[in-house]
C-alpha cells in the first residue's frame, strides 16, 4: 500500500475535488488564499548528516514549494514540532525562519510536543490574484511540457554523488518562478517533489490527457553516467522544481529558466521516446 492508494480513501470521504491540487483554495476578498500542510519525519525525510537547521529549512521549503506551484506568493507559516530531544528545537526553528524570510513569508504560530522522533508539520498560507491562480487541471493537447531547473539532483546525493548535497539538504522552492508563470498564463502546474514520472501520472489523473516526453531534451545532473542520470531525472524525488504545461506561443516565459521536455497528447498515457514511462518515484509505503 502506498500513499497514492491511501489517498483514494481520503477522496471517498472528503471528495475528489478537495484532493486535486497541491493546495486548498479559498476566497479571500479580491484574491484567492491557498493553504497547504506537510509532515516530515527523521526516519523518512531528514537524512543522516542533516543539521537541525537544515531540517527546519527543508520543512518550510516543501510547503512554500506547494504554494509556488499554484502561482501564489507565500505569506504565513504555522509550524508544529514534535521533539524526541528538546535541544533540536532552536536549530529547526531558525532554519524554518530563515527559509521563510528568504521567500517572503513569516512564521506566525504553531505547537511544540513530545515525540519519539523529530517530526515537523508545516502549514502554509499564500495569496494570488484570481486570474493568476494555477491548478493541476487545465492542460490541453498540444501544450508544451516544461520544467524549471535540473531534476534528479537530490536523489543523486542519495545515490552517492555527494556534490549534490545542497540540492537535498537545502531545497530552493521556485517561489519567484511560480508567480511569474502564473502571471504568464500557464495552463497547469505542480512541483516535482516525488519525481517527474509520478508528477505526470498525477497530472494525467486530473486532466484526462497524456504526456509524451523526449529523453534527449531532459536536463540531466552533470557528472553522472548518462543512463543513470536519466533514471534520476525521471524518477528521483526530493527536487522542488516546477513542471508545467503552457501554450506554445507563450514559451519561453521571460525570467524563468525552463526546458521543454515534451508535449501534452490526447491519449491518456505517459511515454518517453514513445515507450510507456514506468509509474514510480518517491512514495511512502506500508505493509
Amino acid at each position: 500500500m502506498d500513499d497514492r492508494e491511501l489517498l483514494q480513501i481520503v477522496m471517498r470521504i472528503v471528495g475528489k475535488d478537495n484532493c486535486a491540487d497541491d493546495c486548498a483554495v479559498v476566497p479571500c476578498g479580491d484574491l484567492e488564499m491557498v493553504i497547504t500542510t506537510d509532515m516530515l519525519h527523521r526516519t523518512t525525510d531528514f537524512v543522516p548528516g542533516m543539521t537541525d537547521w537544515q531540517a527546519g529549512w527543508m520543512s518550510a521549503a516543501v510547503t512554500l514549494s506547494d504554494i509556488a506551484s499554484m502561482g501564489a506568493a507565500p505569506k504565513y507559516l504555522l509550524i508544529a514540532v514534535g521533539l524526541d530531544d528538546w535541544k533540536c528545537l532552536e536549530g529547526v526553528m531558525q532554519g524554518a525562519k530563515d527559509c521563510c524570510m528568504q521567500f517572503g513569508a513569516s512564521i506566525i504560530g504553531g505547537d511544540i510536543d513530545r515525540h519519539n522522533e523529530l517530526t515537523v508539520v508545516t502549514t502554509g498560507l499564500g495569496l494570488v490574484d484570481k486570474d493568476h491562480l494555477v491548478r493541476r487541471t487545465g492542460a490541453r493537447p498540444g501544450d508544451l511540457v516544461c520544467i524549471t531547473g535540473t531534476p534528479g539532483q537530490a536523489q543523486a546525493w542519495l545515490d552517492g554523488y555527494l556534490q549534490f548535497e545542497k540540492a537535498l539538504f537545502e531545497p530552493q522552492p521556485r517561489v519567484r518562478e511560480g508567480q511569474m508563470l502564473g502571471r504568464a498564463g500557464v495552463n497547469a502546474m505542480m512541483d516535482d517533489s516525488d519525481g517527474i514520472a509520478l508528477s505526470l501520472y498525477d497530472l494525467m489523473s486530473v486532466n484526462g490527457y497524456g504526456f509524451a516526453l523526449d529523453s534527449q531534451k531532459l536536463p540531466l545532473p552533470v557528472g553522472i553516467p548518462p543512463g543513470h542520470a536519466l533514471e534520476l531525472a525521471l524518477y528521483g524525488g526530493g527536487d522542488y522544481e516546477l513542471i508545467y504545461m503552457i501554450d506554445r506561443g507563450k514559451f519561453p516565459v521571460e525570467g524563468v529558466p525552463s526546458t521543454v521536455i515534451g508535449t501534452v497528447v490526447a491519449e491518456p498515457a505517459v511515454t518517453v521516446d514513445g515507450r510507456p514511462l514506468e509509474k514510480r518515484g518517491y512514495q511512502h509505503r506500508w505493509e
